[in-house]
């Protein structure tokens, strides 16, 4: 029995839209949630054009242009603008009917690159039941015919299985949202022995560390310790009306543990350092579940994995933003103050699900309207960005 993904209805008239364009291809990504049973796609999205691709030089015998390193730095940005609960979880290809042959092979090749340019980037190891299936979605441009398979990503060797796609209405209108603030205050030493002080390795190192905290903290659900195989919406009061356009949100409070219990001693070591970093300020982190019966432990999953993300994502873009504003080789850091950006989240159209980005102080509005334009090819009005968190370091 093959997967099912639910899908929804929007996306099917936004892939046809693409199909009218009269290049020979297009392709893009799947933008939704893994659950035991079923999937859910609520975004698609087409890969953004390179500047220097003019119309004249893409070869139209063929898919060998098809740019593999742009479309999985294309996944990377994308899956940093996701919230908690929502992965890239395939690829698409919208091609004339001569180019349908090989559209599988090319579909099989991104959706492994795509899948391991992402996995190198997190800080968190998939559950054992995890579903690891990503779909390769093909469309003929002149039939319009829909092929879904999907391919193991944990399976190198794995071969295409059949799916079904199918259209639902109003799909990611009524999605359950978790959120909380978490305060940071994570102390990173660096070692003297370590090469140029590198200071991003010495972050993630230290980030490393911090997530496991987080794996093992306590999460309480509306103030209270929910069972792991509970339904997450056991015992709460069905309000009517509410569905449709209210979102169900839950209100999540993390405790650290302070003791890891002796279970986790460890032996103390000396290190000579010759500085450190700090990071401190309150982080808000969400996530969002589907409302077929999500059990506890996958809604607590995905917001670890969110407050998990968001402070990589943001020591990441810090450290880009300053490769490139000054330079590779400055050492220099010496009591150097860095604001990470702060958060913000704009709403899908028609759906209750929000998307998120970050801002530096300096970053101007339609900088923000911009990058959702070309990562996610959604245009954003300014009064529905809104900035999550005060200004933290």
């Amino acid at each position: 029995m093959g997967r099912t993904y639910f899908v929804e209805e929007a996306i099917g008239q936004y892939l046809s839209d693409l199909s009218t364009k009269l290049k020979p291809y297009v392709t893009g990504l799947l933008i939704g949630q893994c659950s035991p049973q079923r999937d859910y796609i609520i975004r698609a999205v087409r890969t953004p054009p390179k500047e220097e691709q003019k119309e004249d030089n893409i070869d139209h015998s063929n898919l060998a242009s098809i740019d593999e390193e742009w479309i999985t730095t294309h996944a990377s940005q994308v899956s940093r603008m996701l919230p908690g609960g929502l992965l890239v979880l395939g690829v698409f290809i919208v091609a004339t009917p001569e180019l349908s042959k090989e559209s599988q092979n090319a579909l099989r090749k991104l959706i492994f690159s795509v899948e391991k340019s992402l996995t190198k980037r997190r800080l968190w190891k998939p559950a054992e039941e995890e579903v690891s299936e990503r779909a390769a979605l093909q469309i003929c441009s002149s039939t319009k015919k829909v092929v879904c398979r999907t391919y193991d990503v944990q399976d190198p060797k794995s071969s295409a299985k059949p799916a079904d796609w199918k259209y639902q209405s109003a799909l990611s209108a009524s999605w359950l949202a978790l959120s909380c603030t978490v305060n940071v205050n994570i102390h990173i030493p660096l070692l003297a022995t370590s090469p140029n002080h590198d200071l991003e390795k010495n972050t993630k190192n230290g980030l490393n560390r911090w997530s496991k905290q987080i794996e093992d903290s306590v999460f309480l659900i509306n103030g209270q310790v929910r069972g792991d195989d509970t339904e997450l919406l056991e015992g709460q009061k069905k309000s009517k009306g509410a569905t449709q356009s209210g979102t169900h949100f839950f209100d999540v409070k993390v405790l650290t543990q302070l003791s890891q219990g002796s279970s986790h001693r460890s032996t103390a070591a000396v290190q000579i350092c010759s500085g450190s970093i700090n990071l401190k300020g309150a982080v808000k982190c969400r996530a969002y579940m589907h409302n077929n019966k999500p059990k506890v432990k996958e809604a607590v999953q995905a917001l670890k994995r969110d407050i998990i993300n968001t402070l990589c994502d943001r020591c990441e873009i810090l450290f880009e933003d300053l490769i490139i504003n000054e330079g590779p080789h400055k050492k220099n850091f010496e009591r150097a103050y860095h604001v990470l950006p702060q958060r913000l989240f704009v709403p899908i159209a028609g759906s209750s699900v929000m998307l998120s980005d970050y801002k530096f102080g300096d970053e101007a509005t339609g900088e923000i309207q911009e990058r959702f334009v070309e990562m996610l090819d959604q245009s954003v009005q300014t009064e529905d960005i809104h900035i999550a968190e005060d200004i933290s370091t």
